[in-house]
């Protein structure tokens, strides 16, 4: 969130669904579907942005809307076309087996182990590409690693929440954190302790309600963050306040003279 890579987070989303459809259809892994789409739709943007001269964002729009109808096209070769659709999208967050969770554990230490060893050129990226280079560090390098860690967290993710609803398990959970913390230490724990809250209060809505599960887990971690912006704002609005009220009751100096 804090290097800008929210828009290439939701193309690797979708990135995914050619691999994933292309995986159903002829009946072979679905994560290893995900992980050839994924790893297409890096390389097709990098090669778009270093040979064509494009801006980041044209390549990424241009290859997200193309690897989703490309996605489409294949799954509708199979007969239960808008079934197998509706989980690559959205996810079956109630039918996950222990073979899933136990991928998605072994995707978090990854992305957790490189998380560490990297946090300083991460950190750099986060505030300047030149003072990343000035450091020592290769922009290129990192900026790559970073994406493959977004890459891994979506093909490890899609089979709970889907393709569509994983970006904002991203994003939602970090930009909370982002809204307290000034500290990325503290900023990671926010993030998983809102995530987990979030997992919690949309599984028991999706319940009682009898609503769509993912679907409910990601619109609350959108409505947390709606309600701690409000928090800060209404905190802003005080602040300022407090600050008139204290220039008012200072008295106005001109030269040596106070007026009262």
């Amino acid at each position: 969130m804090l290097r800008g890579l929210a828009f290439a987070g939701d193309a690797l989303a979708h990135g995914v669904v050619p691999g994933v459809a292309a995986a159903l259809l002829f009946g072979f892994s679905g994560v290893l579907g995900a992980a050839i789409g994924a790893g297409v739709m890096m390389s097709g943007v990098s090669v778009v942005t270093r040979r064509y001269r494009l801006s980041g964002d044209t390549a990424i729009g241009l290859l997200f809307v193309g690897m989703l109808a490309l996605g489409v096209i294949i799954q509708s070769r199979s007969s239960s076309f808008a079934g197998d659709l509706t989980n690559i999208l959205f996810g079956e967050v109630l039918g996950v087996s222990n073979s899933d969770l136990m991928w998605q554990f072994i995707a978090l230490v990854a992305v957790c182990v490189v998380a560490w060893f990297c946090r300083r050129p991460f950190l750099l990226l986060s505030v300047d590409d030149g003072l990343t280079e000035t450091s020592g560090f290769s922009v290129k390098k990192y900026h790559n690693i970073m994406l493959a860690m977004v890459a891994l967290t979506v093909v490890a993710s899609f089979q709970t929440v889907g393709t569509l609803l994983v970006l904002g398990l991203l994003i939602a959970p970090a930009a909370t954190g982002a809204l307290f913390a000034r500290r990325i230490g503290i900023m990671m724990v926010v993030a998983a302790v809102v995530g987990i809250f979030s997992t919690y209060v949309g599984l028991l809505v999706s319940y009682h309600a009898n609503v769509a599960a993912g679907a409910s887990i990601v619109f609350c971690s959108v409505l947390v963050f709606t309600a701690c912006a409000v928090v800060v704002e209404v905190q802003r609005w005080q602040a300022h306040r407090k600050d008139i009220h204290h220039d008012h009751d200072q008295p106005h100096v001109h030269g040596h003279v106070h007026v009262s």
